[in-house]
């Protein structure tokens, strides 16, 4: 057994570092590519402060915070859906086939109704709106899922969460037409997943709320592990369950809806990266969660990049890049799950 759990350590070790200088690749093919193109050469030259005037200012001031933005949302997309799939025992969950992310959207439109501002400083306040949104989808999802005898029922929760998710988009949508021009295209372009626009206010507002919750719920693997072989066999191990699930529940709510806050309405990476993880590292949580963030890292900006640079000058949403291998995916896995 120890030996066994040693090669699959080795196992995912080798594929995180495989990971990491793939993040690389495609974050430096994301400096390369845009309406401007610049060499490796140039982009090399740029970051190392060598580069000209204009090559700083397309690198520095436009696609870095552009591609940092996409790559923290994607950490914190992939990671949620490993902890939902997790705590719920239920392979098909996601923050956005759950309503998670309509909960989130409608936090922004609030947010935008109220503040009609999405820059400076009020822009800090966007992943408190959209965390508030998450929270209340949750809430009523698990309120409505919840069985006095069995719990929550993994079949309920699918379909409960589609249901909140088109009630949550259709409120979200009667605003958004009550907003002014400017207002409502940005919100149009942002339920669509796109990260146009994002600059380092951005990036600074996103990074704490990534990172803390993934932190914690690094220091909570022992924790997963036990709840996924069911609660009574976590409770017979010492785990307090029930709090246990409201705090990394809190915590995967955290990172999808300030991840969505800056990414947009982006689906399908909280299903697919914990799939994937698990396919690359095994089943065990401390080799999969730091997986499936990487996997979701990939995906976001690789999306962002085809979206902005194969489509020029009409550039498409990632949102939408992801969403046409998302939903096929999605449903091969519907037919493969019992």
């Amino acid at each position: 057994m120890v030996r066994l759990a040693s090669a699959k350590g080795k196992k995912a070790l080798y594929v995180g570092i495989w990971l990491v200088l793939v993040c690389i690749g495609v974050i430096l093919i994301g400096l390369n590519t845009g309406t401007m193109r610049l060499s490796p050469v140039n982009v090399l030259q740029t970051l190392l402060g060598y580069g000209s005037a204009s090559d700083a200012t397309v690198l520095f001031e436009y696609r870095l915070p552009r591609i940092l933005v996409s790559a923290l949302a994607g950490i914190g997309l992939g990671i949620s859906g490993a902890i939902l799939q997790g705590v719920s025992r239920n392979a098909l969950a996601d923050p956005g086939i759950l309503g998670l992310h309509s909960g989130a959207a409608f936090g922004l439109i609030i947010y935008v109704t109220m503040f009609h501002s999405l820059a400076g400083e009020f822009s800090l306040m966007i992943p408190l709106f959209t965390f508030a949104g998450g929270v209340a989808a949750a809430v009523l999802i698990v309120f409505l899922s919840f069985d006095r005898y069995a719990g929550v029922l993994p079949i309920r929760l699918i379909l409960v969460g589609i249901g909140i998710a088109a009630g949550f988009s259709a409120i979200a949508l009667f605003l958004s037409l009550r907003l002014d021009d400017k207002t409502y295209a940005f919100t149009a372009k942002w339920l669509a997943g796109s990260v146009w626009g994002r600059d380092w206010v951005n990036v600074w507002v996103l990074l704490p709320w990534v990172t803390v919750p993934v932190l914690y719920v690094l220091s909570q693997i022992k924790t997963l592990n036990a709840i996924s072989l069911g609660d009574d066999v976590a409770t017979g191990l010492g785990a307090n369950v029930r709090s246990a699930r409201l705090l990394l529940l809190a915590a995967a709510i955290a990172l999808s809806s300030a991840s969505v806050s800056m990414a947009g309405g982006i689906g399908f990476i909280g299903l697919i990266a914990p799939h994937l993880a698990r396919r690359l590292a095994g089943p065990m949580t401390q080799h999969f969660l730091p997986i499936s963030g990487l996997i979701g890292l990939v995906i976001l900006v690789t999306a962002d990049t085809i979206g902005r640079s194969m489509f020029v000058p009409n550039a498409i949403p990632a949102g939408v890049v992801v969403a046409s291998v998302g939903a096929p995916y999605f449903l091969y896995l519907l037919t493969r799950t019992k």
